[in-house]
């Protein structure tokens, strides 16, 4: 969410220019920290989600990809996102009546919908005919990338906290080796490029109380590894406490959840060749590394990406991430044993 104030006229204006004429209401909206989403109410019933895009991304590529997704997962006979009206920079989309979606994840059953919920997703995309969509955000998900931004951050060390993160350097260091994995077997044909969410968190799934439920938050779908959107899904599904928790010993993967999330996203991902199942539990390892990498450079460079809360909000960020690595490494057999055993049923 931008630091933008809108008036309600403005509001308004935008929404009559854009179809909608009979707004009574216009207010903010959810607990999205890129776009400015409001929810509006009409005289004559209905009701619509109002965004304005965030300057961050290519508004073109994202208009292109956002109506591409939808209008396939509409003919598909796929519930999605109904688009209304877009004119950059502003979208309305019809609000997801009897819809609810949880911010945090508090039992594993909800883990288990989730990742049913994304597999789903990205088979119904499997088939969408070229070209293929374009990179919203190139190199998103690309730690040897990461990496190079992070050594340049430090080299830079414009804010002197170079000397202070040793330890933290010393960890990267020691993950360098399995870093371009995934990135390599791409690179050969071995796993291939799909489309894919990337922004695999609980609150992205919307929830019907028949047991229905609609993917949200499309701005980041665009071509990647489907072993990316796992692995994010084990990162903050798994976490047994929030991102910036001080309290290590409070810090780990929840072996229960990382269970049903592969119960869930193995019962629908039917796509997944045997390299991709033979790296599904290390995935939940290299993104978790990657969004530390990506905390850590944040914090040399001064706090300019993340918003943060306390000087060193990033570096509690980076240390509760590394720590889950930890987690996931002690737990490495059990969580492939997991992978293995319902790979068997598939």
């Amino acid at each position: 969410m931008s630091n933008r104030t809108y008036t309600q006229e403005e509001l308004r204006s935008t929404l009559a220019a854009m179809g909608v004429a009979d707004a009574t209401s216009v207010e903010r909206y959810g607990s999205g920290h890129i776009n400015d989403t409001f929810k509006v109410e009409t005289a004559a019933g209905p009701r619509f989600i109002l965004q304005r895009v965030t300057d961050a991304f290519d508004k073109d590529v994202l208009k292109e990809n956002i109506i591409r997704v939808t209008d396939h997962l509409k003919n598909k006979g796929v519930k999605t996102l109904e688009v209304v009206a877009y004119e950059n920079p502003w979208r309305i989309y019809k609000f997801l009546e009897g819809y609810e979606s949880v911010d945090v994840i508090s039992e594993p059953s909800q883990a288990e919908l989730a990742a049913g919920a994304f597999a789903a997703f990205q088979n119904a995309l499997a088939d969408m005919p070229p070209p293929p969509l374009r990179a919203v955000i190139p190199r998103f998900h690309d730690t040897v990338d990461r990496l190079r931004l992070l050594d340049e951050a430090a080299a830079a060390d414009v804010k002197g906290r170079r000397a202070s993160v040793a330890k933290e350097l010393a960890f990267v260091d020691a993950h360098r080796a399995e870093a371009g994995k995934v990135l390599a077997l791409m690179a050969s044909g071995d796993i291939p490029e799909r489309i894919t969410h990337n922004d695999t968190k609980i609150n992205n799934v919307m929830m019907a109380s028949d047991g229905s439920n609609v993917v949200i938050d499309l701005d980041t779908t665009m071509p990647g590894s489907a072993l990316y959107d796992f692995g994010d899904m084990v990162r903050t599904s798994t976490a047994a406490a929030a991102e910036d928790e001080k309290d290590l010993s409070k810090v780990y993967s929840k072996k229960e959840y990382f269970e049903a999330l592969v119960r869930g996203y193995l019962a629908g991902a039917k796509f997944l060749n045997e390299a991709e199942l033979e790296n599904l539990a290390f995935s939940g390892r290299l993104i978790t590394f990657t969004i530390g990498i990506r905390f850590l450079t944040d914090y040399l460079a001064g706090d300019t990406y993340f918003h943060t809360a306390y000087p060193d909000h990033n570096l509690v960020r980076c240390h509760t991430q590394f720590k889950m690595v930890e987690s996931m490494e002690a737990q490495s057999a059990e969580y492939e044993r997991i992978v293995r055993e319902a790979a068997k049923g598939m």
